[in-house]
């Protein structure tokens, strides 16, 4: 006798009916699933210089984990920051406008009362929106006031330090300018830091706890390694150990901090829908000679608007959405991460001009893909515009800049004096056959030069010029302590 015989027995399912029932059970979490946006990770490092990983030519020590993600990932290998000084590079990363446009120049110090305005829409204010955690687990720099923090900022965590990791009284030059370098939880002081060498290792276990904490809603995780930033800190497990010197040890310890993200995506199943950028603020610092990174073929380093103060190594990796093991040939910038995402997550573009353009085509397409911009102006300390990007020449304006010229090596975290030189008339470089800018090649190209020439105008019309003393008519205000 069968079930179904029994008086009053339910209905015998088969394996069609069981299947069904399964799938309508099923159907809303596979729903929710299918609608879940993608999980963000932006590293961001400190003065790490364009040949200082595996992919862009370091041989000297070994980057495994950032091989990796180039291999199965994309290489930007005309990647830029908006300016080669910390704040005004972060501040264009996080609100996808040119640091000019929000009025932020150069690098606040401790005892700022500025930072970037808490109006401005930040990636973490645009992904908070749409429903993802934000945690950031590093260096902000963007302004030291309560108010002005990443908690005020669009971020539900934070875990880091305010400023530069050399605004201390270690410091090598100038020591009693700083006060005691605060480690912050949130809006509070846990401790001041007289010893930095286990602060990598620590930012990357608070990165590895909010992936497991948040592995079931979308996330956007921010980490800005406070290095390779002078003074040079890695952990015991690294130091003595590249073979490269302390420059290598450090260098070392952040590819293992990729390597531990990465491994915290995979365990928590989120490896494939999750977009992973790394970057860098801009050049290396090269007065500090051995304890500086590696701009490669580029020209000079931070503080210089050449390209090896702007031109930053970059790497993406998202499984299934950006091709393995490409590279990305043209344009792009840290202020376009801001609408890519947008356009990745679904969240609400912010209702205020942006410099940044959608490049999902240069992330996600092939090679035909081009880039949306047709000229990026660069800026410097006291918004002086000192030249102006195009997709293939580069217009640099006269203005004076910084030098090492033939000088020794600093040794020993002490550094060496640079010194001015100018640029006396405007120079076209061909960047796709030049990226070194050694050959001024505005005579045979007059029409490039014009082109450009005018998008300068463009430029200070719309944001200004110190070096012309024009004023900007688009710029935003900058935040300030209270606002």
């Amino acid at each position: 006798m069968q079930l179904s015989d029994v008086p009053g027995a339910p209905p015998v399912m088969g394996a069609d009916m069981i299947s069904r029932l399964l799938l309508f059970l099923l159907l809303p979490l596979l729903v929710s699933a299918a609608d879940r946006p993608p999980n963000v990770v932006v590293m961001f490092c400190d003065d790490l210089g364009y040949a200082d990983i595996g992919p862009f030519g370091a041989k000297q020590w070994k980057t495994p984990h950032l091989d990796r993600m180039a291999a199965e990932g994309r290489k930007f290998s005309r990647f830029y920051v908006s300016s080669a000084v910390c704040s005004a590079s972060r501040s264009a990363l996080m609100s996808g406008s040119l640091h000019s446009r929000v009025s932020i120049h150069g690098a606040f110090g401790p005892g700022a009362k500025e930072g970037l305005n808490p109006a401005e829409v930040t990636i973490a204010d645009m992904l908070k929106a749409r429903g993802y955690a934000t945690g950031m687990f590093g260096k902000w720099h963007l302004g030291r006031p309560a108010s002005l923090l990443p908690v005020a900022q669009g971020f539900d965590e934070y875990f880091g330090i305010p400023y530069s990791n050399d605004m201390w009284p270690k410091h090598p030059e100038s020591p009693k300018t700083y006060p005691p370098l605060p480690l912050l939880e949130g809006d509070r002081v846990l401790e001041t830091l007289e010893d930095q060498s286990d602060l990598t290792k620590q930012l990357t276990g608070r990165a590895v706890a909010f992936i497991a904490k948040h592995k079931a809603q979308p996330f956007f995780l921010y980490i800005p390694h406070p290095q390779p930033h002078v003074p040079l800190y890695c952990s015991a497990a690294f130091r003595g150990k590249s073979g490269a010197g302390l420059y290598g040890d450090v260098i070392s310890e952040l590819d293992w901090s990729v390597g531990e993200v990465l491994a915290a995506l995979k365990t928590h199943g989120l490896d494939e829908n999750t977009l992973f950028v790394f970057t860098s603020d801009n050049g290396p610092w090269l007065s500090y000679g051995e304890h500086a990174g590696s701009a490669g073929p580029l020209r000079e380093g931070k503080g210089t608007s050449w390209e090896g103060g702007i031109r930053v190594p970059c790497l993406m990796r998202w499984p299934g959405k950006i091709p393995a093991g490409t590279e990305c040939r043209e344009m792009a910038a840290t202020v376009d991460l801001l609408p890519a995402l947008v356009a990745i997550s679904g969240a609400k573009l912010p209702a205020v001009k942006l410099d940044g353009r959608d490049i999902r085509p240069l992330m996600t397409g092939g090679a035909e893909a081009a880039t949306p911009h047709e000229a990026l102006p660069i800026y410097y300390a006291g918004n002086e515009l000192q030249a102006i990007i195009g997709p293939r020449f580069k217009l640099v304006l006269p203005h004076k800049y910084r030098t090492l010229g033939d000088q020794p090596k600093a040794k020993d975290g002490v550094p060496v004096k640079y010194r001015q030189a100018a640029v006396e008339k405007p120079e076209l470089y061909d960047l796709v056959n030049d990226p070194g800018e050694s050959k001024d090649v505005s005579a045979a190209h007059p029409e490039e030069l014009a082109k450009l020439l005018a998008a300068a105008d463009r430029s200070r019309a719309a944001l200004g010029d110190g070096l012309t003393k024009q004023k900007g008519i688009e710029n935003r205000p900058v935040g300030r302590a209270g606002d």
